[in-house]
């Protein structure tokens, strides 16, 4: 029981907050490293990628709102539609109107489709480095999904509630955001690092620490040994001093 209490670790937080205070230039040093190496890799080393977003309407004018069946109707056909945008008659019809230079695997890859909740309303989105180009894809997916499902669905095609747009600013990546979040990893990694060592540290530093470890009670403190050419030093000024006191009695 005494071993088991022995290697127990006290933490001791006001001791914690007064290290880390201690240690605060090391903990903003870090997170200063950490955003500008952020903010660096994300303005120099990433891609720009843009984001353009087209939405289509799926309850058709054969269709109504007038009962729960209809609604039932308009919910389901959604999610039907979500599975066909991304068929293959559809993707590379997409690919051969654009002349795009893509597979089938890297153009679904670009492509997400959602559905927002409670709503027949599809959205179409397209997350490429070109903005011009990805208007184009989701304008050609919307106008491309809404005839040939149609046609697969045998009904009418579903109206384009609002064409993609090319945007002036990249969607992705988000240079404030990184340095931010970068910041605070590396200040907390450096505060956890610092309290790590300080916990693992178990050499003995003052009489504190004699009977944290030790269970032994200090009866006094012996000084620092002082440098034996400081020590050297004191003792000749020491001496010339008495040399001088010396000679002034043998004047007198």
């Amino acid at each position: 029981m005494e071993q088991k209490r022995n290697d127990e670790i006290e933490i001791d937080l006001v001791d914690i907050l007064y290290l880390l205070k201690t240690r605060l230039w090391i903990i903003l040093l870090a997170a200063v490293i950490f955003s500008a190496t952020s903010g660096l890799v994300s303005s120099f080393y990433i891609t720009p990628m843009y984001q353009s977003t087209a939405k289509l309407y799926i309850l058709t004018k054969s269709t109504s709102i007038t009962s729960l069946a209809d609604i039932q109707l308009g919910t389901q056909l959604t999610q039907d539609y979500m599975v066909l945008c991304k068929s293959r008659p559809v993707v590379t019809k997409v690919i051969e109107n654009l002349g795009l230079d893509m597979t089938y695997e890297e153009l679904v890859n670009v492509i997400t489709i959602s559905n927002q909740a409670n709503t027949r309303i599809l959205e179409i989105k397209a997350k490429y480095q070109n903005a011009l180009l990805a208007k184009q894809i989701v304008d050609e997916f919307a106008e491309v999904s809404r005839t040939q499902i149609a046609k697969i669905m045998a009904t009418d095609e579903p109206t384009i509630v609002e064409d993609g747009y090319e945007s002036p600013y990249p969607f992705s990546p988000n240079i404030k955001k990184n340095i931010l979040i970068a910041g605070m990893v590396g200040a907390l990694l450096s505060a956890g690092i610092i309290i790590v060592l300080h916990l693992m540290d178990d050499t003995i530093k003052n009489s504190e620490d004699i009977e944290r470890y030790l269970g032994m009670t200090t009866l006094g403190m012996i000084p620092k040994e002082v440098n034996s050419a400081k020590v050297k030093d004191i003792e000749d000024k020491r001496r010339n001093r008495q040399k001088v006191a010396h000679a002034r009695k043998g004047k007198r």
